[in-house]
């Protein structure tokens, strides 16, 4: 198993190193599968992040220092973090899980180590965007999106669907990447959306139809803006964070977002989210990192730092999007989302990665 990000966010792995790496990945007190490294209320928080660190650890910091409560945390890619607290089971000394998205919750929470998380906190957030038991909840969200360069490819002619990219029209003139965890969660949604063989249909005619393959998604924005490839399939943020590393806006560049049709698998909205360990579940210093991540303060600051959807009203989202509101997703529930694997095989199978 493996996901990749782009370099900001996160880096690959693959499961039959995890143990070997636990030690150099994991950092902290606490021995790989060893006890806790923390008790209820001694102001510090172990929590196994899916997010990357230079991504996440000036949140934490705004947290310690509004709250004086430390974050040992412990970084990996959501599947690489899902599979060592899997693992680990019930003598994980990790308190909460960050993850990348709603699959690896999911996985999680289908072992059993999860505990409910506060009513009060759950209504904060869409139904849509949070578990069906209440054992995860989101924290924010990120739209599948067609970058597209309007001199290579014009507004008018953009397919309704993600399986329009398909068409002869599009050969060679799509970017993906494969190993990227986004990538491979959309690849989950289609699975359950329409089924195995509709999905293995899908990737295999689109790696028949020249799909071109990157590295990751920024990658691809950088090539559309460049206008080195028509199009590309990636989580809307990455435009905000090309414009950022390019010091402008999203406006100014070449680049221009397309969201496809109410209903489009191409249309997915996926979370980053947030879940407790049992053991923890009655935590106060984990029950301030819940608060804080779903406080005004927080979501503001992923809306503006990476460009993600805020969950939780009051916090202003991204403004070259389109209200979170307004998007028109597709029939698909987030909790069924777990299946990582076999999404992975799929792509293997389809020609889409070695």
């Amino acid at each position: 198993m493996f996901l990749k990000e782009n370099p900001v966010r996160t880096w690959s792995a693959r499961p039959a190193l995890l143990t070997a790496l636990c030690a150099v990945l994991l950092t902290g007190t606490a021995a790989c599968g060893g006890e806790p490294a923390s008790e209820p209320g001694d102001k510090t928080v172990v929590l196994y992040s899916g997010r990357n660190e230079a991504l996440v650890k000036p949140l934490f910091e705004m947290f310690t220092k509004k709250t004086g409560i430390k974050i040992e945390a412990r970084y990996g890619s959501t599947a690489q973090m899902a599979a060592q607290l899997a693992e680990e089971g019930e003598k994980s000394p990790a308190e909460a899980f960050l993850s990348q998205d709603a699959g690896g919750l999911g996985a999680v929470n289908k072992k059993g180590l999860l505990a409910a998380v506060p009513a009060e906190l759950t209504a904060k957030v869409p139904a849509t965007y949070r578990a069906k038991d209440g054992n995860w909840v989101g924290v924010t969200a990120r739209s599948r999106v067609l970058v597209y360069n309007p001199t290579m490819a014009e507004k008018e002619e953009l397919p309704p669907s993600v399986f329009d990219l398909t068409d002869p029209k599009w050969k060679g003139k799509v970017a993906i990447a494969p190993t990227n965890g986004s990538f491979q969660a959309f690849v989950t949604a289609v699975r359950v959306q329409h089924g195995e063989d509709k999905a293995k249909e899908f990737f295999t005619a689109l790696k028949a139809n020249d799909a071109q393959i990157r590295e990751n998604n920024i990658a691809i924005v950088e090539e559309v803006e460049a206008g080195k490839v028509p199009v590309g399939l990636v989580n809307h943020y990455y435009l905000g964070e090309v414009a950022k590393e390019r010091g402008t806006t999203p406006d100014k560049l070449n680049a221009k977002l397309h969201f496809f049709a109410a209903g489009d698998s191409g249309a997915m909205v996926n979370v980053s989210g947030i879940g407790v360990l049992r053991r923890s579940a009655t935590d106060p210093d984990v029950r301030a990192l819940l608060d804080y991540l779903l406080s005004t303060e927080a979501q503001t600051w992923f809306a503006q730092t990476t460009y993600e959807y805020p969950l939780v009203s009051g916090a202003p989202a991204p403004a070259y999007v389109p209200p979170l509101a307004e998007l028109k997703v597709p029939d698909i529930d987030l909790n069924d989302l777990e299946t990582l694997e076999a999404s992975i095989a799929l792509i293997k199978s389809a020609g889409l990665t070695p």
